[in-house]
C-alpha cells in the first residue's frame, strides 16, 4: 500500500512518547506499507530532524537516528516528479506532499496537519489522515 507520510510523523516517531507515529514507522520496517519518497521530502525529513531543537527532544543519539533514518529509507520507494501539481494549499510549502501522492499513486498522506492539506483546490484519488485515523483503519 503505497502512502506518503509527512514529516511531522516522522519528527513525531523520534521524539514522542505517543505510538501512534512509532507504529507507523515500524509498519514501514516490517515492510507492511510501501512508504514513497521524493526529493524535496528527504530534503525536509533530514533537515527537521537536524534542529537543535529536535535533537534536545529526542531519546536517541545522533547516530541512532542515522540508523533508524537509513533503516526508514530503506523502506521507501523514490519518485521523481515530473508534473508540478498545485493544490493551492494554505501552507504552499506542503504542495509537494501532495504531488509526491499523485505521482507515486498513493492511497494515504499521513500527517497531524490534517486542516491545512485538505483545504486544496484540486481533488485527487487519495486520502489524508491523522497515524491514529490510519491506525484505526489499517
Amino acid at each position: 500500500m503505497n502512502l506518503v507520510i509527512d514529516t511531522n510523523v516522522w519528527i513525531s516517531a523520534l521524539i514522542s512518547q505517543d505510538g501512534t507515529s512509532r507504529e507507523i514507522i515500524r509498519l514501514a520496517l516490517l515492510e507492511e506499507i510501501s512508504p514513497q519518497i521524493s526529493s524535496a521530502l528527504f530534503v525536509e525529513y533530514e533537515a527537521v530532524m537536524k534542529r537543535v531543537s529536535i535533537q534536545k527532544q529526542c531519546s536517541l543519539s545522533i547516530e541512532e537516528q542515522e540508523e533508524l533514518f537509513q533503516a526508514f529509507l530503506s523502506t521507501c520507494a523514490y519518485n521523481e516528479i515530473f508534473y508540478l501539481w498545485r493544490p493551492n494549499l494554505k501552507d504552499a510549502d506542503d504542495n509537494f506532499l501532495v504531488e509526491l501522492a499523485v505521482a507515486s499513486n498513493s492511497r494515504y498522506i499521513i500527517t497531524e496537519n490534517i486542516k491545512d492539506l485538505k483545504s486544496n483546490e484540486l481533488h485527487f484519488d487519495f486520502k489524508v489522515l491523522t497515524a491514529k485515523e490510519f491506525l484505526k483503519n489499517f
